[in-house]
């Protein structure tokens, strides 16, 4: 078999997880995007080292060993990806990676000037205010 088959391949796989982390808001389908992302590196690492080995005649087949190593990394990387995402799920309820990024920087996700926006901060005596206006001009009015 050709080199060029595996290398397409892993291209192509490469491509489709580098899209859908750049395009996916959901955290656990962009650790899924990023797993393909890898495999589609050990794709290239055995196909090299199969051409490799048998143009060299070498059996130390280093390839294979990295792809092994990329395999172990990716399992440590989706465990604990996986437990970050459920703790902030069970703390926040959402896993959208967009409202987390908004919550983390102290403001609304519709711009409205929540906590630390463009309204600036807001503060217990802040919060009712508007109540409290409202409630003094309508007993203005009735008066």
């Amino acid at each position: 078999m050709h080199l060029a088959y595996p290398v397409v391949l892993s291209a192509l796989l490469f491509c489709t997880g580098l899209y859908g982390v750049l395009a996916r808001r959901n955290a656990i389908l962009v650790l899924m995007s990023v797993e393909l992302m890898l495999n589609a590196v050990n794709l290239n690492l055995v196909a090299f080292d199969v051409w490799l080995s048998r143009t060299a005649e070498e059996t130390l087949h280093s390839g294979q060993a990295l792809a092994l190593f990329t395999i172990a990394i990716a399992a440590a990387e989706i465990g604990i990806g996986l437990a970050i995402v459920l703790a902030v799920h069970r703390n926040r309820g959402t896993a959208d990676i967009d409202k987390l990024r908004d919550t983390a920087e102290g403001h609304d996700p519709d711009g409205t000037g929540g906590s630390g926006g463009p309204g600036g901060s807001v503060s217990d005596s802040d919060a009712d205010a508007p109540t409290t206006r409202a409630a003094v001009t309508k007993a203005e009015a009735t008066a």
